[in-house]
C-alpha cells in the first residue's frame, strides 16, 4: 500500500517536473526541473530495493552532471532568445526522428516487462544487489555497456556542435584593429599604444605600483586613477603618484577641460585617455625624477 503511494505522489511530480522541463523559457528553471525529475526516480529506486541505483542517481546525475550544468547555465548567461536562433539546418526533422525512435523502444521495453512472468527481486538479486548488477552489466548486457559508453561520447561531440554559434560578420584582423585605435586616437585623443604594466622597472610588480620610465620618473599611464583617488582620501598617496595627478589636473584645466570624475574615466575608456590641447597633439605632463620628488618631501617634513 505504501509502495503504491508512493509512486503515485512521485509520478505526477515527475510529470509536472517534466512538462516545467520542457516548457520553459529559462534554461536554469529547465535545470531545476530536471534535478526533481532525477530525486524522484532515487526515491523510486530506493523503494523498488535498488539502494545502488537510488545512491548513484543521486551522488553522480544529481550530485554532480546537474550542478555541472547549472554552473554552467549561471556563468556563461544562457539567454532564453539563444534557444530561438537555428544555427544548424535539419536539426528539428531529426530531432522528431530521435523523438519517435525512443517512444517506440520505450514501448518495447514496457511490454517486454509486462508481458510474461516475473521472476522476481529475490531470484534476481540472489547474490546481493550490486554483484547481480555487476552481473548483469559486465557479462550479459556488456556490448549493451560499450554502446551506450559511445553514446555519451557522441552526445558530448553533439552538445559541442549545438552550441555552435555562426560569425554574421567576418573577424576582425590585428590590422583592423590598430587602425580603428588610431581612428580613436585622432577623434578623442586616446592614447593608442598599450598600457605599461605596472612595476616596470621598479621592484614590485601589483596593479597599486605605478611604472617607472627608464630614468626613474612615473609613467602617467600607469597610475591607476581608482586607486589612487582612494589613497588621497585616506591620505596614504605617495608623493611621486600626487605630483602626476596635479600636472593632470593642471593640464587639463590649461585646456579649458574639468577633472573628470571616476565615472567619466570609466565611460571615456579608463586612465588611459590623455588630454589634447588646440592643435591635435596629446598633451602629457612631465614627471620629474622620483629622487626629486622624494628630496622635497622630506623638505618639508623636516621644515615642520
Amino acid at each position: 500500500m505504501g509502495e503504491s503511494i508512493t509512486f503515485w505522489v512521485l509520478a505526477i511530480v515527475s510529470v509536472i517536473a517534466a512538462l516545467g522541463l520542457v516548457f520553459s523559457r529559462r534554461a536554469v528553471y529547465s535545470a531545476l526541473m530536471l534535478g526533481v525529475v532525477m530525486l524522484s526516480l532515487a526515491v523510486l529506486y530506493a523503494v523498488q530495493d535498488a539502494p545502488f541505483l537510488a545512491a548513484v542517481q543521486i551522488i553522480v546525475y544529481t550530485g554532480a552532471v546537474m550542478m555541472l550544468f547549472l554552473f554552467v547555465l549561471m556563468l556563461v548567461g544562457v539567454d532564453s532568445s539563444d534557444s530561438l536562433v537555428e544555427t544548424i539546418r535539419g536539426q528539428r526533422f531529426w530531432a522528431i526522428v530521435g523523438g519517435v525512435g525512443f517512444a517506440v523502444l520505450l514501448g518495447l521495453g514496457i511490454g517486454n516487462a509486462v508481458v510474461g512472468s516475473p521472476k522476481g527481486l529475490a531470484a534476481a538479486t540472489q547474490a546481493g544487489n550490486v554483484p547481480s548488477l555487476a552481473q548483469l552489466i559486465f557479462t550479459r548486457h556488456v556490448f549493451a555497456f560499450e554502446v551506450t559508453s559511445a553514446l555519451l561520447i557522441t552526445a558530448a561531440l553533439g552538445a559541442m556542435v549545438l552550441a555552435h554559434r555562426e560569425r554574421t560578420e567576418a573577424k576582425p584582423t590585428q590590422k583592423d584593429l590598430s587602425r580603428q585605435r588610431f581612428v580613436t586616437f585622432g577623434r578623442t585623443g586616446k592614447n593608442p599604444a598599450p598600457l605599461p604594466g605596472p612595476g616596470t622597472y621598479a621592484r614590485h610588480n601589483a596593479i597599486d605600483m605605478p611604472a617607472l620610465l627608464p630614468d626613474g620618473s612615473v609613467s602617467p599611464l600607469s597610475v591607476n586613477r581608482y586607486i589612487a583617488r582612494y589613497e588621497e582620501s585616506q591620505g596614504i598617496l605617495s608623493p611621486e603618484v600626487a605630483q602626476v595627478l596635479e600636472q593632470e589636473e593642471a593640464a587639463l584645466r590649461a585646456n579649458g577641460h574639468s577633472t573628470p570624475t571616476v565615472a567619466e574615466e570609466a565611460r571615456d575608456g579608463g586612465p588611459d585617455t590623455e588630454p589634447m590641447d588646440e592643435d591635435g597633439v596629446v598633451a602629457v605632463p612631465v614627471v620629474r625624477p622620483r629622487g626629486e620628488s622624494v628630496r622635497e618631501s622630506l623638505s618639508e617634513e623636516d621644515g615642520k
